[in-house]
This record gives C-alpha cells, structure tokens and sequence, in this order.
C-alpha cells in the first residue's frame, strides 16, 4: 500500500540504471512514485524493493496506453520523462521505422505527457516536469542518425513547454547527462575505463530531485551533468 497523503512523482523509462535511481530518490524525498516501463517483471521487483512506489506496465510510445496509466495513477506532482529510445547507426544503415519509434518514444512521448498532466498543474499553481537528454541533443554525430534528431526535438519542445508553462507556475527543466552512465553494459562496452569515467545513476538522479524542487526565484530551463574530466 502507497501512502496517498503523499504527493505523487511519475517516472518513465524506470529501467535498472537511472529510472530506477530517480524513483529511489523520490520515494526517499517523501513522494509515492509511479513507475512506466515496458517490463513489468521489473516494475514487480522494484515494487516490492522501496516502499511507496506503484508499478505501470506502459510503452509509453502508445497515447492510449500512457493515458491509461496517468488516469490510473492521478495527476502528479512532478513527472520525469526518462524514457529513452536509441539506435546507432547512419541514416543510409538506420530503418525509417526505428526513427519513427525513437521519435515517438523520446517526443510524441513528452508531447502527450505534458497535455496528461500540466492542467492539474497548473490548476494547483505547481509542478514540475523533467526531462532526461544527453549530448545528442545538441549535435549530429554520422552514427547518430536514428537518434539525435528526436533528442533534438525533444529538447526545442520542452523549451516550448517552459516558456508556455513556467509564467503558470508549472517548472519545466532539461538535463544534459554528457556522460556514459554507470550501468553494466556500459562497463562492459568500455571494460577499460577507471571508475571516475562513469556517471553515477544515483548522482543524476540527484540532480533530477534538485531541479524539481528549485525555488521559483531561480528555476533553471537547461542543466548539464559530466564528470569533472569529461572534455566539453
């Protein structure tokens, strides 16, 4: 059982890096946590792991699923969009298709999100809503093809949702992670690299609780997070 005098935080993409850091961080800010994520098998476990978290089996590309679940679970207070979809490879060696999807997952995903939720934000006066990206979202590597250009869209619309939603009270905030996170494909990828070449999931996530919850005198629209050797 969730506490419901709580305020409630969504989290998409609560895979085992740092969806799952973000809702480890909410729920010991004092916030019940709803989960999306395709696997549910996972959501299971992380339910039974921290306390006051709800898990939603949704693909959030799906609008008709990902209204299903924000009615499911109530308006919350603060929603992080950490869903993510990728493919490396050029535009000659991607699939049209798996554009399309990343679009859907990494945008159209937002897009929805935002129309779900912000009126009871701004209804109430409060809220925010962050938003995960990475160094794509500002540049098109060859071998970024099928990615890049939705993290870029992603970023120019929840710039849009910032100008339109913060003079409502509702803060809107993306976060640059230039880092390769500290998951265990990552490591294995890079088996080489010493441990401080790594973000950790825990330390964005602690980020992500900042910006939700920065004075309404100081908001920040874009942050970035590397560690401190990362060229830039």
């Amino acid at each position: 059982m969730t506490d419901t005098a709580k305020p409630l935080a969504l989290v998409t993409g609560v895979g085992p890096g740092t969806g799952a850091a973000v809702v480890r961080r909410f729920a010991e800010g004092g916030y019940r946590v709803a989960m999306l994520e395709r696997d549910a098998a996972r959501l299971t476990a992380l339910e039974q792991e921290i306390a006051d978290t709800i898990a939603v089996p949704c693909d959030v590309s799906d609008p008709a699923a990902l209204g299903r679940a924000v009615a499911d679970v109530g308006f919350p207070r603060v929603v992080v969009h950490n869903a993510v979809g990728g493919a490396f490879g050029t535009f000659m060696n991607i699939a049209p298709e798996t554009l399309r999807k990343n679009f859907d997952i990494n945008t159209m995903a937002l897009f929805h999100l935002a129309r779900l939720t912000s009126p009871a934000m701004i209804e109430a006066g409060e809220g925010a809503l962050i938003v995960t990206g990475n160094t794509s979202a500002h540049r098109g590597k060859a071998a970024f093809a099928g990615f890049a250009p939705t993290k870029a869209a992603q970023r120019i619309l929840a710039e849009s949702l910032a100008r339109d939603l913060g003079p409502k009270g509702v803060h809107v905030a993306y976060l640059v992670i230039d880092a390769a996170i500290d998951v265990p494909w990552q490591r294995e990828l890079q088996p080489d690299k010493p441990d401080d070449f790594f973000i950790s999931p825990t330390s964005i996530a602690a980020e992500v609780f900042h910006l939700a919850h920065q004075p309404r005198d100081a908001w920040s629209f874009l942050a970035e997070v590397r560690p401190f050797h990362e060229p830039w």
